[in-house]
């Protein structure tokens, strides 16, 4: 499985972008999915995630800011960034849990990463 991550740019701060993650294989399917943020000099941290069922949860420096969203039919996941801040500047990852199915029938589980799109927010 792997992991398509896009939407990143240069926005000022106040301003809008929406990231998409879109996962591709062959015979699998999708747990949960995530949104981390790594700015520079800082450790990576998680920003939201959502199970397939449409279960949520936020970092608490995104809440009501960001939306995470997914569509199940398209595998894909996004993440809304509403009224960004120069502080919410970063490499964004995205990451999935996912079942692989094998031809033999055995069921590989595994996490993906996407390669991480930029967000860089002028003040």
């Amino acid at each position: 499985v792997q992991l398509q991550a896009s939407g990143g740019g240069l926005v000022q701060a106040g301003g809008s972008l929406r990231l998409s993650c879109e996962a591709s294989g062959t015979r699998f399917s999708i747990n949960a999915m995530e949104w981390y943020r790594q700015a520079p000099g800082k450790q990576r941290e998680l920003v939201a995630d959502i199970t397939n069922s449409g279960s949520r949860n936020y970092a608490d420096f995104v809440k009501g800011r960001f939306t995470i969203s997914r569509d199940n039919a398209k595998n894909t996941a996004y993440l809304q960034m509403n009224s960004l801040k120069s502080e919410d500047t970063a490499i964004y990852y995205c990451a999935a849990d996912y079942r692989a199915y094998q031809h033999d029938d055995t069921v590989v589980v595994g996490r993906a990463w996407g390669q991480g799109t930029q967000v860089t927010v002028s003040s």
